[in-house]
């Protein structure tokens, strides 16, 4: 794994995070491609998945149906590891706990006269995007299924790229079945993308894409972005560590190293006001198998510094490590999400704490939030205008005309004699 020492004890936290940033390409690098694969899979559909599929997944290899028979399912299912189908069916419980809290009720706002009513609804249909390549991700189906089905969505489909076999990982698609997916596709890639938004003669189109991917995958979300909704931004991964005193080398190299697994793109980054830590961490850094990822080691001269520079940074997920660190959580609201304390590894919230580890990445957490309900439900408003027509309309038409909008202003005191108001 490549790594640098930098330090920032007197730097500027803007233009640090920027240049931490830079060393990710952006999605704008691969957008010519990722449009050219859109139009092709609008064009020729079921056909071009294909082509993709064997140029990118298989090998060259015949793939196997595109959509994944329900029976596939039951058997992934059936043969899956008991350990593993335990593990997976804590983690659903506790994804769906945490999303089920998210869920808000409609509300009712009383004028005197009218009536405002905020509701929600969900979508119909919902599109699930899952990794592969490097490694199946049964977590992430979890994470984007249970979530989808807790909303409401009574439709949810999963694309997941095929591995040479022409077939989708046997413990993604137990995942699949444990979860509630209603449709599977051995799909990947940006086209899995372009079939999710607009649909093929087997892939139906959804109204929703979420997950996380390379910068293909999240390039072709945001291109389809204007047709269908999507979560954001998500992926490659990002990881920041702020080691205050008290902090444990062994574990803080641990989770740069399990983040860093990610391969490619993954950016992970520690500061700390300990250089003896950081001195560790770069030995430990320096013995560890390369994955592709990049490291940053950085010298804060406290851990407020650090919280500093990650605000700008804006980090997938932040780690507050050390008491100095831990105390800083209330004033960490920049990231997608915060974990407090030596014992709260990243690697919990990726798998079974309960939170979602579907979260922006690319400094998004600036404005972005990780998968929740919300990202699958509609908020709008029903009105109910009663008695308080005539004073909305004397107030408000004379808005309508200083816009020029006559029609408006007459709409509106129409109801005035409809409502037998002078």
């Amino acid at each position: 794994m490549e790594y640098e020492r930098l330090t920032a004890a007197d730097g500027d936290p803007v233009a640090l995070a920027a240049q931490l940033r830079a060393l990710v390409p952006p999605g704008a690098s691969v957008s010519d491609r990722v449009a050219e694969i859109i139009a092709q899979v609008r064009s020729k559909g079921d056909a071009a998945l294909l082509d993709y599929t064997r140029r990118f997944d298989t090998g060259g290899a015949e793939p196997s149906a595109l959509e994944v028979p329900a029976a596939d399912l039951d058997a992934a299912l059936a043969r899956l590891d008991p350990d593993v189908r335990a593990g997976l069916e804590r983690a659903i419980d506790n994804v769906g706990a945490v999303a089920r809290g998210a869920l808000r009720e409609d509300l009712t706002v009383d004028f005197d006269g009218h009536q405002v009513v905020l509701r929600e609804t969900p979508v119909q249909r919902a599109g699930i995007y899952v990794p592969g390549g490097r490694a199946p991700y049964p977590s992430t189906v979890v994470m984007g299924v249970v979530t989808a089905r807790v909303a409401g969505v009574p439709d949810v489909a999963v694309c997941a790229p095929p591995g040479t076999s022409g077939e989708i990982d046997h413990t993604v698609l137990a995942a699949c079945r444990l979860a509630g997916a209603t449709r599977v596709y051995a799909v990947g890639g940006a086209q899995a993308i372009a079939a999710l938004a607009y649909g093929t003669e087997t892939v139906g189109p959804v109204d929703v894409i979420v997950g996380p991917g390379n910068l293909y995958v999240q390039e072709a979300k945001r291109e389809v972005s204007g047709d269908v909704g999507i979560d954001g931004f998500a992926g490659p991964s990002d990881l920041f560590v702020i080691a205050g005193s008290g902090a444990q080398a062994d574990q803080v190299a641990l989770d740069l190293l399990a983040q860093a697994e990610h391969g490619p793109g993954t950016l992970v980054v520690a500061a700390s006001p300990a250089p003896e830590l950081l001195d560790e961490l770069e030995q430990l850094l320096a013995e560890s198998p390369d994955t592709g990822a990049l490291a940053r080691l950085i010298d804060v001269g406290a851990a407020h510094q650090g919280l500093a520079l990650a605000q700008e940074f804006a980090p997938e997920h932040l780690e507050l490590v050390g008491p100095d660190a831990e105390a800083l959580s209330p004033e960490a609201t920049r990231a997608g999400c915060v974990l407090v304390g030596g014992p709260s590894a990243t690697a919990f919230s990726d798998y079974i704490a309960g939170s979602n580890h579907i979260l922006p990445t690319g400094g998004a957490a600036r404005f972005s939030s990780g998968l929740s309900p919300a990202h699958f439900r509609r908020r709008f408003s029903e009105v109910r205008i009663g008695a308080g027509a005539g004073e909305l309309a004397r107030l408000a038409a004379p808005i309508a005309r200083a816009e020029g909008f006559e029609q408006h202003a007459r709409s509106m005191e129409a109801r005035i004699r409809d409502n037998g108001q002078g």
